[in-house]
């Protein structure tokens, strides 16, 4: 007995292949759309992270400024001194004639703090500034500075080497500053592929100088804060309320792939020393 055996023919597997060929690129035409629309709001979505990231952390830098101590050089240069704290020093003596005053007219060693007890950190320079101005005599930036001391010791009793603050602060208050801090763009523009191809980078804990630095010695701290960079501007008001507050206003804007995310960031600072 025989059996007869019957499977495709070339015929039919061809057609076979090109129906599903076509049922193929029809799918592929109504799901290219949301793919491609679905990678586009991936890609907005990190670059709106990495900008908003980078101005949030100039922001909460910013607000632990020393007053009147904001620069900014050529619009990519933004430069502050930040501070670990401060408190309110004591002025005169207690009722018993008991205290140790920060006295003006001749050089200190030692002075109490009125408040909360200040600690010294370890590895930052710790100057203690008094009424920094932002002036020729009363600037912290000068070198060697003229209203700022290192403190050796901290608590409810500040020790400081023997020096001579120029000018009493009016609310009788102290900063201890930590180190400078520079927010730098580099490299700002767009390549032939669309892709920024600048750089934000946050420098720190390098040595206080007269003028702003643009650029900084092998070793100093540094994190980069955002790639791609297309564009980049700082600009500070330093009176934009009377004397008291500077306003410090940061653009930045990221590009990948012919697109781009832009912020606006506007920061408010204190200058009462």
């Amino acid at each position: 007995m025989t059996k007869t055996q019957r499977g495709f023919t070339l015929i039919e597997a061809i057609i076979v292949i090109t129906i599903t060929g076509i049922i193929a690129g029809m799918v592929a035409v109504f799901i290219r759309a949301p793919v491609q629309g679905y990678f586009d709001s991936a890609r907005r979505a990190e670059l709106t992270d990495i900008t908003d990231t980078a101005q949030r952390r100039i922001s909460r830098d910013l607000h632990l400024a020393l007053p009147n101590s904001v620069r900014v050089s050529g619009g990519n240069y933004l430069e502050f001194l930040q501070t670990s704290g401060g408190g309110r020093y004591r002025a005169a003596v207690d009722n018993s004639g008991g205290g140790n005053v920060l006295d003006f007219t001749q050089p200190t060693t030692t002075f109490d703090v009125l408040g909360p007890p200040v600690a010294k950190v370890p590895g930052e320079m710790n100057l203690v500034a008094v009424y920094n101005l932002g002036i020729p005599g009363a600037d912290a930036y000068q070198q060697p500075a003229v209203n700022t001391s290192p403190m050796t010791a901290g608590g409810n009793t500040v020790t400081i080497n023997s020096f001579q603050f120029p000018f009493a602060s009016p609310a009788n208050r102290f900063q201890i500053i930590s180190y400078p801090v520079s927010y730098v763009c580099a490299g700002v523009g767009t390549d032939a592929s669309g892709n920024g191809t600048g750089t934000l980078t946050r420098y720190w804990n390098y040595s206080i100088q007269t003028s702003q630095p643009t650029s900084f010695p092998s070793g100093t701290p540094s994190a980069l804060l955002a790639k791609n960079v297309s564009g980049c501007n700082f600009t500070y008001d330093p009176q934009v309320i009377t004397q008291r507050a500077g306003l410090v206003s940061a653009w930045l804007q990221v590009t990948q792939s012919n697109e781009s995310v832009s912020l606006y960031y506007e920061v408010h600072v204190s200058n009462v020393p």
